[in-house]
């Protein structure tokens, strides 16, 4: 690491350990510290910054907090990998056109393209009848090669005739679906909190117990008939869900 990027000031209102924050913040922003690379030791913090090691801890917790740095025990504390964030509110895209407009790059392996009898849970998002035939698409997805996401799509049965030709390894579901006139246009989404069990803990690349997220998406289209229903199971500490807020009747 070079010299500080920012003088702690001590006449400031704003404490030390946030002023620290935001300088290695801005280190990482600017790429002088790059995502793995690993963060200088608290005493070498402490002596380039000049302050104690109780303030440094405090700066750390707060990075870490933030998703700017993995802290591994044992190891050190290293530049986390950029969360990928996935809308919930006010737009219905898919995950695909979620990262590309952040210039990430998606790629999928599909695991399973299959009818299948809907299960309850399913044919009730779908509006079927339980035991209806079924696509199911299992896809493990990366980002930046790296695992992200486990997706379980289930779609209506005249799909799977044009889903056998196409390659989604790397395009998008959404994209392939408005091709034939299948266009969701809004959606009922939830997230909950799981811990994952062996068989996603391997899939994802996460230790037995790590939190993920579950995201649960049903799509509809202008007649408010149900296109498409998913479950995404989601590494905890490689997702943010951004949401936007609109207050009902807001004056501006």
């Amino acid at each position: 690491m070079q010299a500080p990027t920012a003088v702690m000031d001590r006449s400031s209102p704003v404490p030390l350990h946030h002023q620290l924050k935001m300088a290695l913040v801005e280190m990482v922003r600017s790429g002088e510290l790059a995502p793995g690379d690993p963060f200088p030791g608290e005493l070498r913090l402490c002596e380039q910054f000049g302050v104690s090691r109780t303030v440094v801890r405090q700066a750390l917790v707060q990075l870490e907090h933030e998703g700017v740095v993995d802290r591994m025990r044992g190891r050190g504390t290293f530049v986390a990998a950029p969360r990928p964030a996935q809308g919930l509110v006010q737009s219905l895209s898919g995950q695909y056109e979620d990262l590309a407009a952040r210039g990430l790059h998606l790629r999928s392996t599909v695991r399973k393209l299959e009818l299948v009898p809907a299960p309850v849970h399913v044919a009730a998002a779908l509006e079927i009848t339980e035991g209806e035939p079924v696509v199911l698409l299992e896809r493990l997805r990366f980002v930046q090669d790296e695992p992200w996401v486990l997706v379980i799509t289930y779609l209506l049965p005249d799909t799977m005739s044009w889903l056998q030709q196409i390659d989604l390894s790397e395009g998008s579901l959404y994209a392939e679906m408005e091709r034939r006139g299948i266009r969701p246009v809004h959606g009922r989404r939830t997230v909950q909190a799981r811990r994952a069990g062996k068989t996603t803990a391997d899939d994802l690349g996460v230790g037995r117990g790590t939190p993920i997220l579950l995201l649960t998406s049903v799509g509809l289209d202008r007649q408010e008939r149900p296109v498409e229903y998913y479950e995404a199971l989601h590494r905890g500490d490689r997702t943010v869900f951004e949401v936007d807020l609109v207050r009902s009747g807001a004056v501006i």
